[in-house]
């Protein structure tokens, strides 16, 4: 989970336009730009909406600050996936109202944004009466209003400050027809005609998934937005990096998860719009692109597309200048042959599999609604280390599940040990009201001094299986994008191979700059690594 701490807020790229305006030959006094400061919480989508919402203020005339003591006007755009994200959202929130209160602060406006308001809309205009609008994820566009700022009108050109102005459709539309196979041209020029659903989506619907009746305050209307690439963003990712997110909502039925009713059923970007966009990203200067949605292995589907995901890959994979190119958030069922084989084919898509099991016993997984089990699970990781050589594979499990006994907490064990994942996260279960899991008799519920031994058990066998695999990285070398310095001490610098994904995995730190005298951040350099931590490891310049 990505979190910026309300007193950091959020950082950005832009061109600060300019402060007068000429109007029929006379130089008049540009119009006051108010001051926006923004926290963005929770995971990476999230920080993808953050940043769309900065764009639209911007482009609409807001001036973005990274300083909560200058803003004029607030955002807080929260997460609400589990009870300590929305603790954490609240008490953001809580800070902010302390900022517009404070005598010597110039908070005028107060916005709640995201997550939190699809859940709880009603009660936090009522219980913090401080907060003068909400927007929900399906509404970015009404930042505005609750702003008190107009959009540009359309008939305007692009501004100088736009930092991803539209790309000509001509040429994202060749993109992607030119490095898509040739039996799968007449499904790609059909998607980019019709937008239908996905099967499984308007079956679940019917089943009540998305239902949020029992939500007080959330409006009944699911949300249905999606940016695109002539939608303004600004970007607050490290300047070689950002992320593009392919697609929003999810169908899966995952009995934990209230997801599909905060951000609503799965519907896909079109290629062309993604394409454009990863282009006016490299034009920009980043080199590195993160693909996400909250599950990439069903993308295009809802768009008539057969292994969606490959084809985008293998478009994007082809753009000049873009040297880094990694996805998130797999489906395990959804990982497919041709997905792997498009990966191993190109050298600038990361050998970096993120895939969330969840658990490895059959009967866990059956109440949490995912299917699968152990053998299976070993099965796929099997087939991707053989058709990706060197692929990294990155999970995560939730321990505690309600009716998780000992065996199956044992058989769970049995098979991190077996699997030896490379990177991987431990969560304890959640009880959220909204998920079917909620509903399970009190009698299975697992107690939780219970969970948490068990997570830290999980954990300390992680940390074994780690050591071992960082330690096979001694002597290696590697591309290596340095980051700047380190935050634990400025006697080190920090950088990540293609290997870790941003914000999540292990860290590589520089002792030694070889031949330079100082580093560039955002620049990529070739590196040896010289020594291994549990997690990280350390590495020198060479070159």
């Amino acid at each position: 989970m990505r979190a910026v701490q309300a007193t950091e807020l959020v950082n950005y790229e832009t061109v600060t336009p300019p402060a007068t305006t000429e109007t029929t030959g006379v130089l008049e006094a540009a119009p006051a730009r108010p001051k926006i400061g923004f926290v963005s919480l929770g995971c990476p989508k999230n920080l993808v909406d953050s940043e769309v919402m900065m764009g639209l203020l911007h482009s609409a005339g807001g001036e973005l600050t990274p300083s909560a003591e200058d803003a004029e006007i607030l955002v807080v755009n929260t997460c609400s996936f589990i009870d300590s994200a929305k603790q954490e959202s609240v008490n953001t929130i809580l800070e902010m109202v302390q900022h517009k209160q404070a005598n010597g602060g110039r908070a005028q406006r107060l916005i709640v944004a995201g997550c939190l308001v699809e859940r709880y809309r009603d009660e936090i205009q009522k219980n913090i009466p401080e907060v003068d609008a909400v927007v929900g994820t399906g509404e970015l566009e009404a930042i505005l209003n609750a702003a008190g700022l107009s959009p540009k009108p359309a008939s305007q050109p692009n501004s100088p400050f736009n930092i991803l102005p539209q790309s000509l459709a001509a040429r994202a539309h060749s993109a992607v027809h030119q490095h898509s196979r040739p039996e799968d041209a007449a499904p790609q020029l059909q998607i980019e005609q019709a937008t239908t659903s996905r099967p499984e989506g308007d079956l679940r619907q019917k089943q009540g998934r998305f239902s949020r009746d029992a939500w007080d305050g959330a409006t009944a209307a699911l949300p249905e937005y999606l940016y695109s690439d002539d939608t303004p963003r600004i970007l607050s990712t490290p300047r070689a990096s950002a992320y593009i997110k392919i697609a929003e909502g999810c169908d899966h039925p995952c009995s934990f998860c209230i997801i599909p009713q905060l951000r609503g059923k799965f519907r896909s970007r079109r290629m062309s719009s993604i394409v454009a966009e990863a282009e006016n990203l490299i034009a920009q200067g980043v080199r590195e692109i993160t693909l996400i949605g909250q599950d990439t292995t069903c993308y295009g589907e809802d768009l008539g597309l057969q292994d969606g995901l490959a084809q985008l890959l293998e478009a994007l994979a082809a753009l000049p200048g873009l040297r880094w190119l990694r996805f998130l958030y797999t489906y395990p069922n959804k990982v497919t042959t041709r997905l792997l084989e498009t990966m191993a084919k190109h050298d600038n898509i990361a050998k970096y599999l993120d895939v969330p099991l969840q658990h490895a016993s059959a009967s866990v997984l059956k109440r949490m609604k995912r299917g699968g089990n152990a053998q299976i699970f070993l099965n796929l990781i099997e087939r991707a280390r053989r058709i990706v050589p060197g692929i990294v594979i990155r999970t995560s499990f939730i321990v505690g599940f309600p009716g998780e006994t000992e065996a199956d907490y044992k058989e769970l064990e049995a098979f991190i040990t077996a699997a030896q994942i490379d990177w991987l996260g431990v969560f304890t279960y959640s009880d959220e009201e909204g998920a079917k899991a909620f509903e399970l008799a009190d009698e299975l519920k697992v107690p939780t001094r219970t969970i948490q031994s068990r997570r830290n058990k999980l954990m300390k066998l992680q940390q074994k299986i780690s050591a071992k695999s960082k330690a096979a990285w001694v002597g290696r070398e590697i591309d290596l994008l340095v980051e700047g310095e380190s935050e634990e001490t400025e006697l080190l610098w920090e950088g990540r191979t293609l290997l870790h994904a941003p914000e999540i995995d292990g860290k590589v730190f520089i002792n030694d700059f070889g031949p330079h005298e100082e580093l560039v951040p955002g620049t990529f350099y070739r590196a040896e690594i010289t020594e291994s931590h549990d997690y990280d490891v350390v590495a020198r310049i060479i070159e």
